[in-house]
């Protein structure tokens, strides 16, 4: 197990992303990698393993590796109508299974520009495959009082359920559902709750427990998922 300890981003970490943000070249990134990797990357690294090993022992099911679970600064631009080349943002994600896919609960934390992603976590169940999304909702209709249980739990620490991306009209089959809380919860895409973080904080070592802390009450939404997830497994 990992004994690194986050020490917090750099102080120029910040200042790098709106810089990278206006030149937007690789020139310029080349002659400041420097920067990037003392003030934003190995940091992130050491919040990873840092999370890794507190989450283990907590029994929260996010696993992934320092380097591994880092999304690319470079942005792939093939089928964008933005063409710049690189992120506003550093971001990482944990999973059950150590990969960047979220479909079987996630943990993900992003450190960027206010006016793009911003700083803040979040954990997911996130572009589950259709036969999960479909469990899922047939298990909010099927088992109201689990769900309703699970969204008070989250309450009860801080945390609403996100209506991002949730569809305007209820899904084929579902039409009868009137209970409002439950029509809100079938028109969902995903399952989110969202931790905004403040920016002039990232450079503190608190940074780690706070993250640490608001995986803990978001617990309620992974252990929901996988029940239902649990009876997919033949």
């Amino acid at each position: 197990m990992s004994e690194t300890v986050f020490k917090g981003f750099g102080d120029k970490a910040l200042p790098f992303l709106k810089a990278l943000d206006f030149h937007q070249n690789r020139e310029w990134f080349v002659e400041n990698k420097d920067l990037f990797e003392a003030h934003l990357h190995e940091p992130l690294g050491d919040l990873i393993d840092d999370l890794i090993a507190r989450f283990e022992k907590a029994g929260l099911p996010f696993k992934g590796d320092r380097k591994k679970s880092q999304f690319r600064i470079k942005r792939d631009t093939r089928f964008a109508k933005d063409k710049s080349p690189y992120n506003r943002h550093l971001s990482a994600l944990l999973s059950p299974d150590g990969s960047k896919w979220a479909e079987s609960g996630c943990f993900y934390v992003c450190v960027g520009l206010e006016d793009y992603k911003g700083c803040y976590a979040a954990v997911a169940w996130w572009q589950q495959k259709p036969e999960l999304l479909a469990a899922m909702r047939k298990a909010i209709v099927d088992k109201p009082e689990s769900y309703r249980a699970m969204v008070a739990a989250l309450k009860k620490g801080g945390l609403t359920l996100s209506d991002y991306d949730r569809l305007k009209r209820t899904p084929r089959g579902f039409e009868t559902v009137t209970d409002p809380d439950l029509v809100e919860a079938l028109r969902n895409r995903h399952f989110v709750v969202r931790h905004p973080i403040d920016p002039d904080g990232i450079t503190s070592p608190a940074l780690a427990d706070e993250l640490f802390d608001f995986a803990l009450k978001a617990k309620p939404l992974i252990d929901w998922g996988k029940k239902i997830e649990g009876t997919l497994v033949s």
